[in-house]
This record gives structure tokens, sequence and C-alpha cells, in this order.
């Protein structure tokens, strides 16, 4: 659960590349004003004007430059995220909005300790700095084999798309571990299912916190 009180709902979505979060994040926000509710939608990186600066530099990485070291990543990520946190998702927290984040803390731990390598300490110390300890209610995987979801958009067009299949497969492996440690919190969906499917089921889970 969230920490500190507040009367909104906290949901997160969380995946490899290309396995359809941004889908379901439009059909949930719909669903959820068509029901009424305040629905506060954001990205990470970005969500803020720091955030979305931060983003196009990181994503801006060209095929032939170094990409960011995997502590540049961590920091910058939760640079982001710290902004996010302040100023979009506790204030819609806390005035009873149900906010829908494509990727979060999770999101670290999946891409830059399992896929990076980066020590856990590490990695949960400068995550728990960015969150302040905000945690979701509800965090939905949409797994996807990396292969498949590699099919899905051929051309690469981030750094972290090219990135080698071994690299997404423990992404993948990271995101699963995390499900299984917490699985009050978790809902593990077939990512290749057809998308109003996985919404039908992202909503009726949601229907329990609303």
């Amino acid at each position: 659960m969230t920490s500190g009180r507040h009367r909104g709902v906290f949901v997160t979505l969380e995946g490899g590349e290309h396995a359809g979060k941004s889908t379901q994040h439009e059909a949930l926000c719909r669903l959820l004003r068509e029901a009424g509710r305040e629905a506060t939608a954001c990205r990470e990186p970005g969500g803020t004007a720091l955030g979305e600066r931060l983003r196009a530099a990181l994503f801006a990485t060209a095929p032939d430059e170094p990409p960011p070291s995997p502590e540049a990543e961590l920091l910058t990520f939760n640079a982001a995220r710290a902004q996010l946190v302040r100023e979009v998702i506790r204030p819609a927290l806390d005035r009873g909005a149900v906010v829908i984040c494509d990727r979060f803390a999770d999101s670290t731990v999946a891409y830059q300790q399992y896929g990076r390598g980066l020590d856990a300490t590490l990695v949960a110390s400068a995550t728990a700095v960015a969150t302040g300890g905000l945690t979701p209610d509800l965090t939905v995987l949409l797994d996807l084999d990396p292969a498949d979801a590699a099919r899905r958009v051929p051309t690469e067009t981030d750094y972290l798309e090219r990135e080698t299949l071994a690299f997404h497969r423990r992404v993948r492996q990271g995101f699963l571990e995390l499900a299984a440690a917490e699985p009050s919190r978790w809902l593990v969906l077939d990512g290749t299912k057809p998308a109003m499917q996985i919404t039908h089921a992202i909503w009726e889970r949601l229907q329990g916190l609303l």
C-alpha cells in the first residue's frame, strides 16, 4: 500500500518494451472518467517539465554514441521520479484521484538491478529517496517474451530498445520475480492476449480498490 494517508488509488503499469502499456494506460483512464472518477495520467520518465527534459536527454542517445552508464540511468530516472511524485502523484492522490502511471519504481529494479546488474542496496536507496516511500496500490505486469516484443516494432527507436535480447530477458525475469514476491500488489497478465481482454481483467481487479 502507499505510505502516508490519502484518499486516492495509485496504479502502475509495468513490463518490457512494446508490451502494450500505453494502450492500457489510455483505456483505463477513459474507463475511470466514464465512471465519474478523476483519472490522473502520467508516465516515467516524464510527466513534469523537468521529467520530460530528462527523458529527452536520455532517449536522444544516438546509435553511434556511448549509452548512459548504469549509474547515470539510475540517478536520472530517479531524479525525474522525485519530481513526478512531488509535483503530480502525491497531490493527485491527496485529492482523491486515481493515478495511472506508465512505469514506476519497479522498472528501475527490473532494468537497472536485474538488467544492468547494479547492486540491489544502491538501487533501493536511490529509489527510496525519489519515492519518499510511496508504493502503488496495484501494479499490473504485462508479461511478454522479449523476442515477441521485438517483432511488434522491428525498427529500434531508442538506446534501450537497441539492447541485447539477453538484457531484455533479464529485465523480464526481474519483473516476474518482483511480482512473485508480492502477489497481493501485482496482477500479472499475458501481454499476447487481445487488448480489450487485458483491459477487462485490469478493470475487474481495480474495482476492488475504488
